[in-house]
């Protein structure tokens, strides 16, 4: 590529716009109106002082289009500059479905080659995934990674994260990037990656937008909204100018034509905007000045001669910039015509050259209105003359741009090819929305023409392409989507190849959601199908999916077999990130004794991180962490949880598959073990895909509940969601389930356990694991509103109790034994069922079988220390206990419920505990007999400050059997009234 040519703009003026314009400046030398808001900004970016290490701060710099961001940040990287700091820019282009994954890092990423070669190479040597970005691999050789296995970006984030860090050492290091309201997803994923992950060293990165541009649907919305809720990003909006600013910005640009501009009318139609400021002045002379901005622009346009004018036109069919190279080949012109033409752009401050050989247009506004200015026919001409000159020399562009000028110039052929590349060279570097997006567009082009056997195969390799695109996005549902539309609309006659291929992506999407594939049939058909002599890869991959499940179905000796080929198979073509994947199938446990597995998985874990296999490794990690669960290795499992989880959000990739089950995985051992507001921290999720939110919700709402939130509605409201994941069942039924029964709603209750069991029956089989603890949560919910209904309607009740019951207890001949957890709620369950008769009075059990039955849970919920529930579990005994005189053994669970109960902030158990009237254990004082178990109840409430209403309520009984009650306990303790009642009652140790 040639180099940046130089011009001196003030050398030979041309004076064709009139002496006025050519003679006026075509922006101010100096920023005005801008010096708070420069040393804000300053400030904020760590330039006012020094710079410590682990108080960085980012910043994102909003603004309407045209106030003035670029002016103030290159006053700023100015400022940055002569302070020693190092300053790396990239700009985000608008190339709407044409994008180019990591745009703006690939220009930031090429001058830091440039600059610090040594420094790229040491970390390359350490994260082999940079040599993805197209700067390092030329610099260094491009990585051995086969696409499939590029696709994962998590170790691309972690590689381009580590060079800023090491660049840093030589010097505090500023970062900027601007527009990022066109920036593609994978930058916008990677700047969310290096916003939350800290930096040890001083790197300040500062991001760009035009405000008014986002509209509700824009894509940077969402995440503009996560990255300003992060402790380590601050927003800054830069507002328009003050009238008073306009004024002294008109004098500086007309000097001493000032006199022939009306400033008045230009601070009244700029409206502060800087940018408008500068094209009303410069069009001063003209006889008439438009109101439209793009109107406006154009009368820069009327001051170039034709040639000027048509190298302007060609560099706006190419964007916001074009190479020296390019604008060239595409012009047409020979070198000293082009390069006049250019002068005169110059001069009249409409291009800008760079000092990398490419011309930028002044403004992004006014590229647009000098190309939508344009003839529908002149822009299809010029795209033309762009795809031959791409066509010609490819390293003068890239495939996106020629796939972008190929679709407007109607070019489909070129465009289709163009598109395929474009899409490998995303996938390559780690972008896999922009690569599906390409490979997604060929797809649709291929689609409406796909009549000869050519096509139909390059189809079916597209589908299989952006479908692996479309996982690593986060996407698995529409991949496995696209793949099965594509497989129903083949043709009756179409080779078993393709089948088996469409298939196989069938199979592996089915694995990361829930769907309605019968993965079992489904895999068994794709094996027949497959020929003999199918390539190796795609064979590998079948094989690999089909082994994954024969282990869900048991069937463990073909598993085997089928997974030790495509082990074979991967390692012989170098899959790495494949064979890691079969190693973890082959290592889990798959309902066998987990003891068995845990090293093998370790070892399944090791391999893929070697590798750098980082979706395989989360499968093997969360693998590992259930079979030590299941091996009631508690500690152990919440550990690896934890590793797991914490692994996916260093990596930049918290919602990717086993990554976000992790941090389901993790959340609920921490809230298991009591540690309830961390639990809550990562329900607070801003960002996470929709399709994951339900799944995150209902775990925050079975903990919101717990400390007395009113949430049942809420729970309700997910109730759709549990098609697409089953899981939200398992905690928001229960939510529901309780909510219905505190109100008195037994019939809600009942309808909400039904509609729970049904979801997880139809999702994990009969006999799913949740079975127990849903029953249990069901009984304990119904017996304790039991009490409430009339003698003659508690029998039906009970009925149902019964029923639940039976549902709920599992099978004595079931091979796989339960763990700590399942023993638990199988025992919670049948004490909850003799509970539940007992307060009904219908086939009323033995005291002593009742005692035994709560012993027994509470002992297995202090095996399985699950705080809460264990808890419960000891108020349950301590109310039997407390029925049958032993008003000791009772206060002494009570109080340790209670300390437990503090400690969560689960209110409603406090309140329970208040209204059964043990309180802690006085020295001086032990429980008066005085008092029937109701009036201590009751004395306890009126202590609380509550009426006789709000007893009422709280009890289930009238106001005016609350007022009974009242009278007989002032009457027993001899107080004049309910303030002494209290006293005298805390002074015994009847109430705290």
């Amino acid at each position: 590529m040639s180099g940046a040519r130089s011009f001196d703009p003030w050398a030979d003026p041309v004076l064709s716009g009139g002496a006025m314009i050519a003679s006026m400046a075509q922006s101010a030398e100096r920023l005005v109106g801008r010096d708070a808001d420069l040393e804000m900004l300053a400030g904020l970016a760590g330039l006012d002082g020094a710079m410590q290490p682990g108080g960085r701060r980012h910043v994102l710099l909003a603004g309407d289009a045209g106030v003035g961001k670029t002016r103030i940040l290159r006053e700023l990287r100015g400022r940055a500059a002569a302070d020693g700091r190092q300053v790396l820019v990239g700009h985000c282009l608008d190339f709407g479905d044409s994008a180019e994954a990591y745009l703006p890092f690939t220009e930031i990423l090429d001058n830091i080659t440039t600059a610090l070669p040594d420094v790229v190479a040491q970390v390359a040597d350490v994260h082999p995934a940079l040599l993805r970005m197209a700067p390092v691999a030329r610099a260094l050789g491009g990585a051995d990674t086969a696409v499939q296995e590029a696709l994962d970006r998590g170790n691309l984030f972690a590689a381009i994260h580590a060079l800023l860090e090491r660049a840093a050492e030589k010097a505090p290091l500023l970062v900027v990037v601007e527009d990022t309201h066109w920036a593609d997803q994978s930058t916008r994923d990677l700047l969310t990656f290096l916003f939350t992950r800290p930096f040890d060293g001083p790197v300040t990165i500062l991001a760009s937008y035009r405000a008014d541009d986002l509209h509700r649907r824009h894509p940077l919305r969402r995440q503009l909204a996560e990255w300003t809720r992060l402790p380590s990003v601050e927003r800054f909006h830069l507002g328009r100018l003050s009238d008073d600013d306009v004024r002294v910005l008109v004098g500086e640009l007309a000097g001493e034509l000032a006199d022939g501009v009306d400033v008045e009318s230009v601070v009244r139609r700029a409206d502060g905007n800087a940018f408008f400021v500068e094209e009303l002045v410069q069009a001063a002379g003209a006889d008439e000045l438009p109101w439209d901005l793009a109107d406006l622009l154009l009368i820069r346009l009327d001051q170039l001669d034709a040639t000027a004018r048509e190298v302007v036109d060609t560099a706006s069919a190419a964007g916001r910039d074009v190479s020296d190279e390019l604008l060239e080949a595409v012009a047409g012109l020979n070198r000293a015509t082009l390069d006049a033409g250019l002068r005169q752009a110059i001069e009249r401050a409409i291009l800008v050259p760079r000092d990398d050989g490419y011309y930028v247009f002044r403004h992004a506004l006014l590229g647009e209105a000098v190309y939508d200015d344009l003839l529908p026919g002149e822009r299809v001409r010029l795209h033309q003359r762009y795809v031959e000159a791409l066509s010609r020399d490819i390293t003068t562009g890239s495939a996106a741009g020629l796939a972008r000028h190929a679709r407007l110039a109607g070019d489909h052929e070129t465009a289709l090819t163009a598109g395929i590349a474009a899409g490998d060279e995303a996938a390559a570097a780690g972008g896999p929305d922009e690569a599906s997006q390409h490979y997604q567009q060929a797809i649709a082009q291929l689609a409406g023409r796909a009549d000869s056997e050519r096509d139909t195969q390059r189809l079916v390799d597209l589908v299989v392409k952006a479908s692996d695109a479309m996982v690593a996005a986060g996407h698995a549902d529409r991949a496995g989507k696209l793949a099965r539309e594509q497989r129903e609309s083949l043709p009756a006659d179409a080779p078993g190849l393709w089948r088996a291929q469409l298939m196989t992506v069938e199979i592996e999407t089915s694995f990361a959601y829930v769907n309605d594939v019968r993965v079992g049939a489904l895999a068994e058909k794709a094996v027949a199908e497959l020929p003999e002599d199918a390539p190796p890869l795609v064979r590998a991959r079948l094989l690999a999916a089909y082994a994954r499940s024969l282990m869900i179905y048991r069937r463990y000796d073909d598993a085997e077999k089928a997974g030790r080929e495509a082990l074979a198979l991967a390692e012989e073509l170098g899959r790495t990130g494949l064979a890691a994947e079969v190693a973890a199938t082959l290592a889990g446990s798959w309902g066998r004794p987990p003891q068995l597995w845990i090293e093998p998985l370790r070892t399944a874990v090791a391999r893929a991180a070697k590798v750098g296999a980082l979706h395989p490794e989360f499968r093997a990690r969360l693998q590992l962490a259930f079979a030590l669960d299941a091996a009631d290795r508690l500690d152990e499992a919440g550990e690896s949880y934890r590793s797991a989880f914490e692994l996916s959000v260093e990596r930049g990739v918290p919602w990717a598959p086993y990554a976000f089950d992790a941090r389901i995985a993790w959340l609920d051992h921490l809230h298991i073990t009591g540690r309830w507001d961390e639990a809550l921290a990562l329900t607070d999720a801003y960002g996470i895909p929709p399709a994951l939110w339900p799944w995150l919700e209902s775990k925050r709402l079975m903990i919101e509940q717990a400390r007395g939130a009113d949430v049942g509605a809420e729970a309700r409201r997910l109730r759709p969601s549990w098609k697409q994941e089953v899981a939200t069942a398992s905690e928001s039924a229960p939510v529901e389930i309780r909510a219905a029964a505190a109100r008195g709603d037994i019939d809600g209750a009942i309808e909400g356990y039904d509609a729970g069991v049904a979801a997880l029956t139809t999702g994990w089989g009969k006999w799913f694991g949740a079975h127990a603890r849903l029953s249990a949560i069901a009984v304990g919910a119904i017996g304790s509103a039991v009490p409430d209904l009339p003698v003659g309607a508690r029998p039906q009740v009970m009925a149902q109790v019964d029923r639940i019951l039976e549902a709920g207890t599992r099978p004595v001949e079931t091979e796989q034994p339960w763990g700590l957890e399942g023993q638990a709620w199988s025992a919670r369950l049948r004490a909850e069922g003799l509970r539940a008769h007992w307060l009904a009075g219908v086939s009323v059990p033995e005291q002593a079988e009742l005692v035994e039955a709560w012993r027994e849970t509470v002992a297995a919920f202090e095996a399985y220390p699950h705080v809460h529930e264990l808890a419960w579990s000891r108020v349950r005994l301590a109310e039997i206990l407390r029925a049958g005189g032993d008003t000791a053994g009772a206060r002494v669970l009570a109080d340790q419920a209670r300390d437990a109960a503090k400690r969560l902030g689960a209110r409603p158990l406090l309140d329970h505990l208040l209204t059964l009237g043990t309180t802690p254990q006085r020295s001086t004082a032990g429980p008066s007999g005085q008092l029937t178990a109701r009036e201590s109840e009751i004395l306890a409430l009126v202590a609380a400050g509550r009426s006789n209403g709000e007893i009422g309520k709280q009890l289930f009984i009238s106001t005016k059997t609350v007022s009974v009650h009242v009278s007989n306990i002032l009457a027993k303790l001899g107080a004049s009234g309910r303030t002494e009642a209290a006293a005298i009652g805390r002074r015994q140790g009847l109430v705290e």
